[in-house]
């Protein structure tokens, strides 16, 4: 685990994000899928909603995917583990670049075969306390056809973008600044499946 803290950190530290491979081993990524399809198949997710309180809505121009918040409460034994592995990066994180972080929100995302999530940023004026996306891909195994990539537009220093896709592969971690990295999901030709969440700066 200290390997991926330590790329976690350097990566976010010198260009804002990191993307690791095998965050979680094979057993275990399986073992979350399979839950997050049960807790499908039992009716508890819902179409996605963009903006806060009063102001929430759904939008499928704009977003198609469907989500389950988790409750820090009532969390089950694999997505305690989880929320402990995220601990731990929250920990290196405050240790070495001193974000403040405090707290973690998350919620199981089911993008279904065609959907898709136009670009936009995770810290708007509505959520300024995110600060750090943290997104764990639990589907089976992908590939370039199947598309879906997380698309990245990485800011550079003469004004422009680098846009950088990154694939839905199973166990892999990503990480960024939410406020600094704009960024979208193309529209996937597989069900892609994830655990997406933020690092806050609120308790």
């Amino acid at each position: 685990m200290e390997e991926y803290l330590d790329r976690i950190v350097s990566g976010i530290y010198e260009d804002s994000y990191a993307v690791l491979d095998d965050f979680v081993d094979e057993i275990f990524r399986k073992a979350l899928f399979d839950e997050q399809t049960d807790l499908l198949e039992s009716g508890k997710f819902r179409k996605a909603a963009i903006g806060t309180g009063d102001q929430k809505q759904v939008k499928p121009e704009i977003r198609s995917d469907e989500v389950l918040w988790m409750e820090p409460s009532q969390l089950s034994i694999l997505q305690a583990e989880y929320w402990q592995r995220v601990e731990q990066i929250k920990q290196a994180l405050n240790r070495r670049c001193f974000l403040g972080l405090q707290s973690f929100e998350a919620h199981f995302a089911r993008y279904p075969i065609g959907s898709f999530y136009k670009r936009h940023l995770d810290q708007f004026q509505q959520v300024p306390y995110r600060a750090v996306t943290v997104i764990l891909y639990v589907n089976d195994l992908w590939t370039p056809e199947d598309e879906g990539a997380l698309r990245m537009y990485l800011p550079r220093e003469n004004g422009k973008e680098e846009v950088l896709d990154v694939l839905p592969m199973p166990g892999r971690l990503v990480v960024f600044l939410s406020g600094e990295i704009p960024h979208e999901v193309l529209p996937t030709k597989k069900e892609r499946n994830s655990i997406t969440g933020w690092l806050r700066t609120i308790p």
